[in-house]
């Protein structure tokens, strides 16, 4: 995934990847849904295919990610973005500045997990999103052993101030929704 350049190509990916990244779409609205959100933090672009997802419901985006080809790759999707070289434990954001905070596979990647939700709970006015990749395949979303449970994704976001935490198995990831 991380090689393509662009989001557009899913037909040319591996099964397991198209069929993860035909439902990113899915995964959006379902955040969306019952909010009047305008505005979205993706914490980790990745291969940029949140940023084409948020491009097409009329989102503004912010974005933040290690690695400056990322950041190349969703601006070129979404030019009306606005992106950062920065790290989901020090969020180059002010508090309540976006409405809804997508912290994807990073937060499974994160040295320090509870401060980077946190981090996106502070920078989010509504609602931090997680995403999972419950494959088997080594080659899609984390290290299995970098996987978190249900139970440890909860317990973050308790320690990181959640009041709730809301939990959808959806056919290719699983979904957690934080609610204020």
């Amino acid at each position: 995934m991380h090689e393509r350049r662009y989001a557009g190509e899913v037909g040319r990916l591996r099964s397991p990847e198209r069929l993860a990244l035909l439902e990113v779409g899915r995964v959006v609205d379902l955040s969306l849904r019952g909010m009047d959100a305008r505005s979205v933090l993706d914490v980790g672009v990745g291969s940029a295919v949140f940023a084409e997802a948020f491009a097409r419901r009329g989102l503004r985006a912010y974005g933040i990610d290690v690695r400056p080809e990322m950041l190349r790759a969703a601006g070129s999707l979404f030019p009306e973005g606005h992106y950062a070289l920065a790290m989901a434990e020090a969020l180059p954001f002010r508090p309540g500045s976006v409405d809804i905070a997508f912290l994807g596979l990073l937060l499974h990647e994160s040295d320090d997990p509870v401060l980077a939700f946190s981090q996106a709970w502070r920078t989010a006015r509504r609602r931090v999103v997680v995403l999972e990749w419950p494959f088997v395949e080594e080659d899609h979303g984390p290290p299995l052993e970098h996987r978190l449970s249900t139970a440890q994704v909860q317990q973050i976001a308790q320690l990181a101030g959640a009041l709730g935490l809301n939990t959808y198995t959806l056919k290719h990831v699983v979904l957690h929704l934080a609610d204020h």
